[in-house]
C-alpha cells in the first residue's frame, strides 16, 4: 500500500510555465534630410526718380533675400540687404546690385541725368555815364594839415581807387580823369594853390604807379575855393584836405 503512494504523488507533479517571447524593436525612420539653401532673391532693385537734371539727386531702394552679400556698383559698394541711398550722379549711370549667395544674382538700375540749358543772357543794361561811375565807385584821398604826403589811410583809398578807376576807364576809353586837390580855409590864398597842387600831384603819381596810364590823368588845385565844409573846427577842415577825382573836359 505505500507503493501505491509515492507513484500517485509522482504523477501529480506541474511543469513550468514557458517564458514569453520579448517584444520585436520598432522599425527604424532615417530623419528627413536638411532643406536645401535658397537662392538669393533681389525683390526690389529701383532708382526713384529715374531721370534728373544734373545736380539733383535719385534714391536707390533695394529689397534682397537669402544672400550672404549684397553689394551695389559703381560707388556705394556693401550694403545691408534692404535700404535705401541717395546718389548724385553727374551723368547718365547704370546702377548694378550683386547678390551673392548659393548663387549669384544681379539687378540693374539706371539714372538718366539731362543738362539744364545754360540761362538766357542778361537783358543789356543802360550803361552807367562817366561822372555817375565817379562818384559811385572812387573815394576821395586825405591829407594832414600842411602837407602833402600820401598817409596810410589816403594809400588805402587810392589802392582801391585804382582797381576800380582801370574797370572805367576801359568802359571809357575816350574819357579822361582829373585830380582836384583841395585845402582848408586856414592859409592864403596863393599857399593853398600851391598846396593844393601837390596834393593832387602826389595823389595823380601814387595812381601812375599802381598802373594807371599817365595820359589818362590830369590834375588841377582848387586851394581852398571849393570846400566841401564850410564850419570852422578840425572835423570839417579834415573834409577840405583832399585829393578829389572828376571827368575830365
Amino acid at each position: 500500500m505505500s507503493i501505491v503512494l509515492v507513484i500517485s504523488a509522482a504523477g501529480c507533479k506541474k511543469k513550468p510555465p514557458v517564458a514569453a517571447a520579448p517584444p520585436s524593436p520598432p522599425p527604424t525612420i532615417a530623419p528627413p534630410p536638411p532643406p536645401e539653401p535658397k537662392a538669393p532673391v533681389i525683390a526690389q532693385f529701383t532708382a526713384e526718380p529715374d531721370t534728373i537734371e544734373r545736380g539733383q539727386s535719385s534714391t536707390l531702394r533695394w529689397s534682397v533675400s537669402d544672400a550672404t552679400n549684397v553689394t551695389i556698383d559703381p560707388g556705394l559698394g556693401s550694403v545691408q540687404s534692404n535700404g535705401n541711398r541717395q546718389v548724385f550722379p553727374s551723368n547718365t549711370t547704370t546702377y548694378t546690385l550683386t547678390a551673392t549667395g548659393t548663387r549669384t544674382v544681379k539687378a540693374t538700375a539706371t539714372v538718366n541725368v539731362t543738362v539744364p540749358p545754360p540761362p538766357p543772357p542778361p537783358p543789356p543794361a543802360d550803361k552807367i555815364p562817366f561822372t555817375s561811375r565817379l562818384e559811385r565807385e572812387i573815394t576821395d584821398a586825405y591829407f594832414d594839415y600842411d602837407s602833402s604826403d600820401i598817409r596810410e589811410d589816403a594809400r588805402n583809398a587810392l589802392t582801391r581807387d585804382a582797381d576800380a578807376l582801370k574797370a572805367i576807364l576801359r568802359d571809357f576809353p575816350n574819357n579822361s580823369l582829373v585830380v582836384e586837390g583841395h585845402c582848408d580855409e586856414r592859409g592864403s590864398a596863393e599857399y593853398n594853390l600851391g598846396l593844393g597842387d601837390r596834393r593832387a600831384t602826389a595823389a595823380k603819381e601814387f595812381l601812375i604807379q599802381l598802373g594807371i596810364p599817365a595820359d589818362r590823368l590830369k590834375t588841377i588845385s582848387y586851394g581852398k575855393e571849393r570846400p566841401q565844409c564850410a564850419d570852422s573846427n578840425e572835423a570839417c577842415w579834415q573834409k577840405n584836405r583832399r585829393a578829389h577825382f572828376a571827368a575830365g573836359q
